[in-house]
C-alpha cells in the first residue's frame, strides 16, 4: 500500500537525492514508507530506526526520514552524533518544510529537499573523508513497511 503512493520516478527522484548528499559526507541517510503509524510517530521511528541498524554508524551519524502515508505522519530522526551538533530546531524546521511539500501532494521533492537540508549539515560536520576511508554503511534504497506489525523490508 504505502508503495502505492511512490511512484517509480519518484523513488528515484528520492535515491538520487540519498546519494547526492550522501557523495560529501561519511553519514548516512535513510527513508522508510508505510502505511500507518497507530502511537507517536518518534516512537515508531526509532523502532524503524534500530530495525535497519542505523545506531551503528561508525560516528552514529545517521538520519532517517520516516513517512506514515495513511495516518499522515512524518519524523526526522537523528543519531546521537548528528544531534549533538545540529542547529535547535534543524530537524523540526526540516519537518516543517517536508510537510508542506507533502499536503501539496509533492512527496519526492519534500523528501528531497529535506535529503538535501540533512545532507548539508552532515558534509558540514562529518566530510567525506576519501573513497578509501568512507564506505557507504547502510543502504540508499527506500524501505517500505505496511503496518505497526509487520516488519519492514529493506
Amino acid at each position: 500500500m504505502a508503495r502505492e503512493n511512490i511512484t517509480e520516478a519518484d523513488e528515484a527522484i528520492i535515491v538520487k537525492a540519498i546519494q547526492d548528499a550522501e557523495n560529501n559526507t561519511s553519514g548516512e541517510i535513510r527513508v522508510h514508507i508505510e502505511d500507518t503509524c497507530d502511537g507517536e510517530v518518534l516512537d515508531r521511528a526509532a523502532q524503524v530506526f534500530a530495525y535497519l541498524h542505523m545506531h551503528q554508524t561508525k560516528l552514529r551519524n545517521g538520519v532517517l526520514f520516516y513517512v506514515a502515508m495513511k495516518s499522515h505522519k512524518f519524523a526526522v530522526l537523528g543519531d546521537a552524533g548528528i544531534n549533538a551538533v545540529v542547529p535547535k530546531n534543524f530537524w523540526e524546521d526540516i519537518t516543517q518544510q517536508v510537510i508542506a511539500d507533502f499536503k501539496q501532494g509533492k512527496y519526492a521533492h519534500g523528501l528531497s529537499i529535506g535529503i538535501n537540508k540533512a545532507g548539508e549539515q552532515l558534509k558540514h560536520f562529518f566530510p567525506y573523508a576519501g573513497e578509501h576511508k568512507d564506505i557507504n554503511e547502510l543502504s540508499d534504497d527506500i524501505s517500505f513497511g505496511s503496518t505497526l506489525d509487520e516488519t519492514p523490508t529493506k
